[in-house]
């Protein structure tokens, strides 16, 4: 049984795989331009909208840019890492297929699992914030709909009724992203690259206009900043070092979204030199927005008037630009809009790699003949977060979203070290530096992140763990291909 649970796909079979061309594969349809907008599109969203405000009212104060600092540097160190494996292992899959490589296959089915709690409850998270800016518009111009856009409904679980409230917006929101991933990949990154020009214009538009009213209000700006840490409030997490901690852990699902660019890794033309590029270069340049919105919001506004549904919005209409709110609606309907076709990009290729090695069923690894995209999987995922999106709030998934990335990124810094270890010899065209101390640091600042999280989300993560792990006893190693292979091999032992 031991041996069953750490059987490990061999690197050279993942590397034979990465090299497979033929009518099944994937289209490599991605050059660095699209990637690193895939990685723009998937960072830049809800987090710097919505999250920064909360975080710096809630938890940290105006050092909510250090919050926003640690977590950057938390996503570097695991990105090093992420670019290390997405470099020589260019196939589809991300962390599960870096896991696989190195720690087994128990292990990477745990990641697996907890990368479609990622992607799918991550792309329902971004529908409701979606569909908030929606309403929001709709609000700023009076308009009065012929219909109710949150609808109440009731109906029975398991002999109990339940009453929910279905955001018919939030549920369009991901119909419609959902078609547009069935459709293609080209079709789907030129997509997701216009709205990351649209969003990303926005973010600057903001920063240009904070910097001007900052130059002409420095004074109140520098009041609005002090204290720069609140002193804590006698309960973890309230203000001071334990906020800024807190916050960091918050705020940390602003930056989810870039380890869905080593999902397209077997869809990039060139792969070796552009998934370092699109990765790397993603995290730099979201990180450096963060802080100037976070650094400037704060200044604007003092932080106890921060927690809204649209901070940023509101320190445009702070400054008395009315009109500025109008364009920062738009890039946010836009820019969450990018985020959610990441999210449901990566939830499908990760599904799909999973499939291939006998994990899963075999139609969710089932191309479709015209498009070369997995559709059933595409529209089974859309299903499943439309439905989350349209019946539970935001911040019933949000921690649950970091708490499945950060298991991620601590298993896949833990993996780099493995492999330099097991495998020092083997082709890198990108190489971690500073190893194993750049992996130890990843791992040490995810896995305080993940301690900073509330109780119920730990909850609430390990009952989903437990129903993955239900499905690979019940199903996945009886039908892993590595599995079978390996029962094989015994065979013809004991033949012999």
């Amino acid at each position: 049984m031991p041996g069953k649970l750490l059987a490990t796909k061999s690197i050279h079979t993942i590397l034979a795989e990465a090299n497979a061309e033929g009518e099944h594969s994937l289209k490599r349809a991605l050059g660095p331009i699209n990637l690193i907008t895939i990685g723009i599109g998937g960072i830049i969203g809800a987090g710097i909208f919505v999250l920064t405000g909360t975080a710096a009212a809630q938890f940290a104060g105006p050092a909510i840019v250090i919050s926003y600092i640690i977590a950057g540097i938390g996503c570097i160190f695991a990105g090093l890492c992420y670019a290390e494996f997405a470099s020589m292992l260019p196939i589809a899959g991300s962390a599960y297929t870096y896991g696989y490589a190195t720690m087994g296959e128990l292990v990477a089915w745990i990641i697996g699992w907890a990368l479609v709690l990622e992607y799918a409850f991550g792309a329902a998270t971004v529908a409701v914030g979606w569909s908030g800016f929606v309403n929001s518009l709709l609000g700023f111009f009076g308009a009065q709909l012929p219909f109710n856009p949150t609808p109440k409904v009731s109906f029975a679980l398991f002999g109990h009724p339940v009453a929910a409230q279905v955001d018919l917006f939030a549920l369009t929101a991901i119909v419609i992203i959902t078609i547009v991933l069935v459709v293609g990949v080209r079709e789907s990154a030129n997509f997701n690259s216009t709205a990351v020009m649209i969003k990303v214009s926005i973010v600057l538009f903001f920063i240009g206009l904070a910097a001007i009213y900052a130059s002409a209000h420095w004074s109140q700006m520098v009041a609005n900043w002090h204290p720069f840490i609140p002193k804590n409030t006698g309960h973890f997490g309230q203000y001071g070092w334990s906020g800024i901690m807190r916050g960091a852990g918050v705020v940390f699902f602003a930056y989810i979204g870039f380890d869905a660019v080593s999902t397209a890794a077997q869809e990039a033309r060139n792969p070796q030199k552009d998934m370092p590029f699109g990765i790397l270069g993603s995290l730099i340049v979201c990180t450096t927005l963060y802080i100037f919105v976070a650094g400037l919001l704060t200044g604007i506004k003092p932080y106890t008037t921060l927690n809204v549904p649209a901070p940023v919005a509101d320190g445009a209409a702070a400054i008395g630009v009315r009109w500025g709110v109008i364009l920062i609606d738009l890039g946010a309907i836009a820019g969450l809009a990018s985020v959610m076709l990441v999210m449901l990009l990566g939830q499908s290729r990760v599904l799909y790699t999973m499939s291939r090695d006998g994990l899963l069923w075999p139609w969710v690894g089932r191309l479709h003949p015209r498009f070369c995209t997995p559709y059933i999987t595409s529209i089974v995922v859309g299903i499943f977060a439309a439905t989350l999106a349209a019946l539970f709030p935001i911040t019933l998934l949000g921690e649950l979203v970091s708490l499945g990335t950060l298991l991620a990124f601590t298993i896949v810094s833990l993996g780099v070290w493995v492999l330099r270890v097991r495998h020092p010899d083997l082709h890198r065209p990108f190489r971690t530096p500073l190893v194993p101390l750049v992996p130890i640091c990843g791992m040490v600042v995810s896995l305080a992140l993940m301690l900073s999280l509330d109780a119920p989300a730990w909850i609430g993560f390990g009952s989903w763990l437990i129903f993955g792990l239900i499905i690979y006893f019940t199903y996945s190693r009886k039908h892993s291909k590595v599995q079978r292979l390996a029962a094989a091999k015994e065979g013809d032992r004991a033949i012999r």
